[in-house]
């Protein structure tokens, strides 16, 4: 299954990324396991933004890295004198070239 989805991610066209996650859905609900049911179920859920990677490379990698950022801020930051400071660090942190302390 792994095999599978590496290889769909790599395709470039809309349609055949539909038909390979479409293959590898019903690959899952093939089986007897739950699990693999479930997993059918999600891909079958989001499949619209699954097959749109082919057309527009992105992820939400940056975004995800950027709300990492600002939850271990706050928690760092406990006891800031005000929101503004905390605000402050947040955009130095983000300008820096080394993310961690």
């Amino acid at each position: 299954m792994k095999e599978k989805l590496e290889e769909a991610y790599k395709l470039t066209s809309v349609d055949e990324m539909r038909k390979q996650v479409t293959e590898i859905i019903e690959i899952c609900r093939g089986t007897k396991s739950k699990h693999f049911k479930w997993f059918a179920d999600l891909l079958e859920k989001h499949i619209e933004g699954i097959v749109y990677h082919a057309k527009y490379k992105i992820s939400t990698s940056k975004l995800e890295g950027l709300n990492n950022m600002i939850k271990t801020e706050r928690r760092l930051g406990y006891g800031y004198p005000d929101d503004e400071y905390f605000f402050l660090r947040l955009i130095d942190r983000s300008h820096r070239k080394d993310k961690f302390y």
